[in-house]
């Protein structure tokens, strides 16, 4: 689909996703706790028992499981989900509920949150602002378990080494007010909405005003620091340079859990200039859009203009830098057919747009998640499902981007319906 609101969460949006003798009112009551929490209960404790267990048996502090595992029992479990779901079209009643979230609150506990529940077998998610279009990171067709690493948000500014080292669940906003903190001369390129989790915005790529100038987000990386498949923390230099051109752009929950990126901070004047034209289809926009196609790649590269095309009736915004176009409705309503109809709508503008856009393939942005371009339900057939949006995605570094995948985790372990895949188990020999 083609939209979403990336903000707030009392919207609903689309990016372009018996016992006979009981009581009547104890009959409503279970329906109604069937209601909420579409999973099974029996499963749920015994994963929960499983996953304490096991992290007993690796870690040496036992009396923090309370702090950071909430079952669907847990009183603070229902806020911990929603508070990072920023599109209310996947919190309803009949969303899929994870099994169980983790909030980790140091790096050991994702160490061993990945060991213990790889042993388990159920799906793992990695949330870190939750703001992925389609909710890939907290919904599941499949059984499941939430990492939420939203408790890891350090930033360490350098000013004298112009560096910073950011954990994953920090925030866009929280690392603009940090190195404003310490300095009012730099600044890091990546986008313009404070709360988008620093973990999914850098590693699907980044861009924001500072694009021009200093390129995307992923351009000014220069170390990271990952937790694979084993459990073990990898830097730059551990991982190799192929994980780390993967993590930079390629998504990296498809590979592991990014803990922190080490970004290269950029000089800023200390005196932006800002300002606004509006112009109407009375004005000529429509000739100002096309005119400005010719000139946007040519101007100084301090200046960076963003074309915003929006109804005055409606806040619907459309981005454009030549061209990268994001099709998306925001609707208050709270009812299925309204979903079905904003869905809709926002499917025929992308469909009527086809003409108009990069064809063979139909290229996609990957943090403008949508599941329309293809899934995957990670089976027998992962690689062929997967070829499908990859090249959407990521074009001639699909092929790459798997390679690093089979080398890293070829038994498929971080999966969601549009990660990387590892190569057929037969094709394995062809990776060096």
């Amino acid at each position: 689909m083609h939209s979403v609101s990336k903000t707030n969460p009392n919207r609903r949006n689309t990016f372009r996703s018996s016992n006979p003798f009981m009581p009547v009112s104890m009959l409503l009551f279970l329906s109604l706790l069937c209601t909420l929490f579409p999973f099974s209960t029996v499963a749920t404790d015994s994963v929960y028992d499983n996953l304490v267990h096991c992290l007993s048996s690796n870690t040496n502090t036992k009396d923090q499981f309370s702090k950071i595992i909430y079952n669907p029992y847990n009183s603070s479990y229902t806020t911990i989900l929603q508070d990072y779901i920023r599109n209310r079209r996947f919190n309803t009643s009949t969303t899929r509920k994870p099994l169980l979230i983790v909030t980790p609150l140091k790096e050991s506990d994702v160490q061993t949150t990945i060991i213990c529940v790889k042993k388990i077998g159920v799906q793992l998610k990695i949330r870190s602002g939750g703001h992925d279009y389609e909710g890939i990171s907290y919904v599941s067709n499949v059984p499941f378990i939430i990492l939420d690493i939203f408790n890891l948000r350090s930033i360490d500014i350098d000013i004298k080494d112009e560096t910073a080292w950011v954990q994953s669940g920090a925030t866009v906003g929280e690392l603009y007010y940090s190195i404003w903190q310490k300095s009012k001369v730099h600044g890091f390129p990546a986008g313009i909405c404070p709360t988008m989790g620093i973990g999914g915005h850098i590693s699907g790529g980044g861009y924001g005003n500072l694009l021009r100038k200093y390129g995307l987000s992923v351009d000014n990386v220069i170390d990271a620091q990952i937790v694979d498949v084993k459990g073990r923390i990898l830097d730059r230099k551990a991982m190799g340079e192929d994980l780390f051109w993967a993590i930079r752009g390629g998504g990296g929950a498809s590979f592991g859990v990014v803990l922190a990126y080490k970004l290269k901070l950029v000089p800023v004047s200390p005196i932006v200039t800002v300002f606004r034209v509006i112009k109407t289809l009375e004005d000529n926009a429509s000739d100002l859009i096309y005119h400005w196609q010719f000139v946007a790649n040519k101007i100084d590269s301090n200046l960076f203009i963003r074309l915003l095309l929006q109804p005055n009736y409606y806040k619907e915004q459309g981005y454009w830098n030549i061209f990268k176009l994001q099709y998306f409705a925001n609707w208050n309503e709270d009812d299925a057919a309204s979903d079905k109809k904003y869905v809709e709508q926002t499917r025929t503008l992308y469909s009527y747009m086809t003409p108009f856009v990069s064809k063979n393939p139909r290229e996609a942005f990957l943090n403008y998640r949508d599941l329309d371009i293809g899934t995957t339900d990670n089976g027998k057939n992962t690689y062929t499902e997967a070829m499908v949006y990859g090249v959407k995605f990521f074009k001639g570094n699909f092929a790459r981007l798997v390679k690093a995948k089979t080398i890293i985790d070829p038994e498929n372990f971080f999966r969601n319906e549009q990660s990387i895949p590892p190569l057929p188990s037969h094709e394995r020999n062809k990776v060096n």
